[in-house]
């Protein structure tokens, strides 16, 4: 039994029963939590939405992903520092501004991706990276903190899904432009330049529309808790702390299952960019956006069902998310072996495209559902408020630095072929029982989120 749960009065039960899952408070829409939902969701459109939309034609769209990976392990490096430093940014300029600043950094990206395409360039691949990665990382960080935050307990698995809803929405968006612009070209090679000036466009609005979001002290709650998302600790403090909770047991055994989650990203992008036509990339990425929305507000909601115990629901989530997965990387083996000595270039048209097609889609579904899951996990792992900021650095570090890992490898010919799909598999069966071990546990000693949420009411009725 933990030790809150030994503390908790008949009031604080009340509190918890009544005031943290029952709507009575009336708010309003421009400070609600659906509100903020919307708001972040836009700017993850504008920023990562659109990077995923461009990678997500394959390389970054380009005729072959190699350079693009080579830029991509870049950004994922210095996402590695920059979130690991974000509870330190935090504290001198706020959540609202270390989420702003993080989107400055991706327009440079894709100006990096237009040079090339169109002229060749590779020297602004590389600098657009560099910057990406300098200001991603504490958007990630940020807007991680934000989605654990803000939302009342019985919205958290709806905040999330509609929240990375816009992320798959940027990629959707991204594969029709692409999709109208290249319908007629039925070959391999480099999608047309007109995509990446109206990539820049939509990117360079992000920082304007991060303005519009609430500070953590004007969100209002129907639940009536107040947000706190604040670092009141010296740097020192914070970066000891980020440590030792990086080293704990309850992080580093989730490490392994973060670390396949996304590896695959790298994997998933090359095989499109290296065997599908560039009609059928664009394709891919559209479809695959809708399929992986669908996918992620499904689970979304399954999470949030109070009719099934908490402890329920995350096993029955994982056991269906692993198995997901499971099936993905069997059929992936199975077909990059035989692309690997084939060398198909595949177009809507030739037959066979149905059988590679579909484990693109199932693939992206599969990494939508990882993702999300991911973040109901580490929602129930934080035990204050200011934890939450630095778990949510240590999980989009954690992810980072795998991301750097598979997109670097992916940058050699051979691992982006079927090297990198053996050794996700791999990290997929090595995952399994650590995670399971903190899986396991959830809901077994009440819901941290709650118990979280409990804390801040009762503290804010203290302080009244």
């Amino acid at each position: 039994m933990s030790s809150s749960e030994k503390s908790a009065s008949p009031k604080d039960e009340e509190v918890n029963s009544d005031s943290l899952t029952t709507p009575i408070h009336h708010v309003k829409w421009y400070r609600s939590t659906f509100y903020n939902a919307l708001i972040l969701g836009l700017c993850n459109f504008l920023a990562p939405g659109i990077w995923g939309a461009m990678n997500s034609l394959g390389g970054g769209g380009e005729e072959k992903p190699y350079l693009v990976n080579a830029a991509n392990a870049l950004t994922f490096a210095l996402m590695v520092v920059s979130c690991f430093f974000g509870s330190v940014i935090v504290k001198f300029i706020g959540i609202k501004w270390t989420f702003i600043v993080g989107t400055m950094g991706y327009a440079p990206y894709a100006a990096g991706l237009y040079t090339n395409n169109r002229f060749g360039d590779e020297w602004l691949v590389l600098l657009g990276a560099a910057l990406c990665g300098s200001s991603a990382g504490i958007f990630w960080m940020a807007e991680a903190a934000i989605a654990l935050a803000y939302p009342e307990p019985y919205n958290q698995g709806r905040f999330l899904g509609f929240w990375l809803s816009f992320r798959v929405g940027g990629q959707i968006l991204g594969g029709a432009i692409s999709l109208g612009i290249n319908a007629r070209r039925a070959t391999e090679g480099s999608v047309s330049y007109t995509v990446y000036l109206i990539f820049i466009a939509l990117q360079a609005l992000g920082p304007f529309a991060g303005l519009l979001l609430n500070k953590p002290s004007q969100v209002q709650r129907k639940d009536g808790v107040p947000v706190q998302l604040q670092v009141t600790n010296s740097i020192g403090y914070e970066l000891k702390t980020m440590v030792k909770l990086f080293i704990s047991k309850k992080f580093l055994c989730i490490v392994p299952f973060i670390c396949q989650a996304v590896y695959s990203e790298a994997v998933m992008f090359s095989y499109e960019g290296l065997w599908f036509s560039v009609r059928s990339r664009a394709l891919g990425s559209f479809l695959s956006g809708i399929i992986a929305l669908i996918m992620g507000n499904l689970l979304g909601a399954f999470l949030d069902n109070k009719s099934i115990s908490l402890k329920k629901r995350s096993r029955y989530a994982f056991f269906f998310v692993v198995g997901w997965q499971g099936l993905c990387w069997v059929w992936a083996s199975v077909v990059t072996t035989e692309f690997h000595k084939t060398n198909p270039v595949y177009d809507w048209t030739d037959p066979g495209f149905g059988r590679a097609f579909a484990l693109f889609l199932f693939w992206v579904a599969g990494f939508q559902i990882n993702y999300m899951y991911l973040y109901f996990v580490v929602g129930n792992l934080a035990d204050d408020q200011e934890e939450v900021i630095r778990i949510a650095g240590l999980l989009r570090g954690t992810e980072s630095a795998a991301q750097c890992v598979s997109y670097g490898l992916s940058s050699i010919a051979v691992m982006a072929a079927v090297g990198s799909v053996y050794l996700n598999f791999a990290l997929w069966a090595v995952a399994i029982p650590s995670a399971w071990y903190i899986i396991s546990q959830i809901g077994l000693f009440g819901d941290k989120k709650l118990e979280r949420e409990t804390r801040a009411l009762r503290e804010s009725s203290d302080n009244e």
